[in-house]
């Protein structure tokens, strides 16, 4: 089988000796080529090229960015008119082999976070043709694998890009500043969202929310942290509004995300699983963010639910 391995050399936890030995050991496998991503966006021309060309597997280095370009470059941009909603033709299956700080997406499917042991699995994984199809959701004309949201988290995401930028890397650390500085800059503004959901009167007075297609919805470290433990890769969405930035209403709630096994709830929460999608709008622009990416300022913005849209290795659902 032919496969493409796209390496973010940038990414937090990306070595040359790590992409060495993964091609190395790949090479048992499959009839490699690599290519390493040199801008913003090349990951996603390279699966695109990748898909066009008849390759037969994709195999993703680096974070939950590279992967998200991986993604949208594979499906193109996601058709809602259509019952299919990805582009036509075979689209081949992706791994995943952790090269970021978080690595949200590789790690909620089951993937091991530290690059050597994810590799010694995905050899596994590829001997035994392990692969599971998923489901996916799509925001502002593109494609998202695991979470999206308006407000806080986008504040956040904004925040740790600027960082980069300037050469800090984006550790759990960094992300927990940003959390804490956000949260302040804003806990006195007047919330500005509506959510809809379809079947359902409209919750107004949201500060912030967040949109799950998997959980965890992250990780701080080894501590997985859950909005919406009743979704998954099989499921439709989950939505979490907070219509509070009170301290001790959100430190509250900020406890329940970190309890293994608590399922958030909380007066001031406005929190659903399995929706196929959900419309916010906003009465003045407020940040976006789709797999940790920062998007930009919007005032409104469809999530939709496409399940059953993906080929990943990957061991058994849980």
């Amino acid at each position: 089988m032919r496969a493409l391995l796209i390496v973010n050399p940038n990414a937090t936890s990306t070595t040359p000796a790590g992409r060495d030995l993964l091609a190395h050991a790949l090479s048992s496998r499959v009839r490699l080529s690599v290519a390493q991503t040199t801008h913003r966006g090349h990951a996603g021309e390279l699966a695109k090229r990748a898909r066009e060309e008849g390759m037969g597997l994709i195999i993703v280095h680096g974070g939950d960015g590279t992967v998200n370009e991986v993604v949208n470059g594979l499906l193109g941009p996601p058709n809602p008119d259509s019952m299919q909603a990805v582009t036509v033709g075979p689209i081949p299956p992706i791994a995943v082999v952790p090269g970021g700080s978080a690595n949200v997406f590789a790690r909620s499917l089951g993937l091991a976070p530290d690059p050597v042991d994810a590799t010694n699995q995905l050899i596994d994984l590829l001997t035994f043709r392990r692969r599971r199809r998923i489901g996916l959701a799509h925001c502002d004309n593109r494609w998202f694998t695991f979470n999206a949201g308006l407000g806080w988290d986008a504040a956040v995401c904004e925040a740790v890009d600027a960082h980069r930028k300037d050469g800090s890397p984006a550790s759990p650390s960094r992300y927990v500043r940003s959390a804490i500085h956000a949260y302040f800059q804003r806990k006195s503004a007047e919330p500005t969202l509506t959510v809809e959901i379809p079947g359902q009167d409209p919750v107004d007075g949201v500060h912030f929310s967040f949109v799950s297609n998997a959980s965890p919805w992250t990780y701080l470290n080894k501590r997985e942290v859950h909005t919406n433990p009743g979704t998954s890769y099989d499921t439709g969405l989950g939505v979490f509004a907070m219509k509070s930035t009170s301290f001790f209403a959100t430190m509250r709630v900020v406890r329940q995300l970190l309890t293994r096994g608590a399922q958030p709830a909380a007066k001031q929460l406005f929190r659903v699983d399995d929706v196929p999608r959900v419309r916010i709008t906003a009465s003045e622009p407020i940040g976006l963010q789709m797999d940790g990416d920062y998007i930009g300022l919007r005032t409104e913005a469809e999530f939709v639910s496409v399940l059953d849209v993906l080929d990943v290795v990957a061991p058994p659902k849980p």
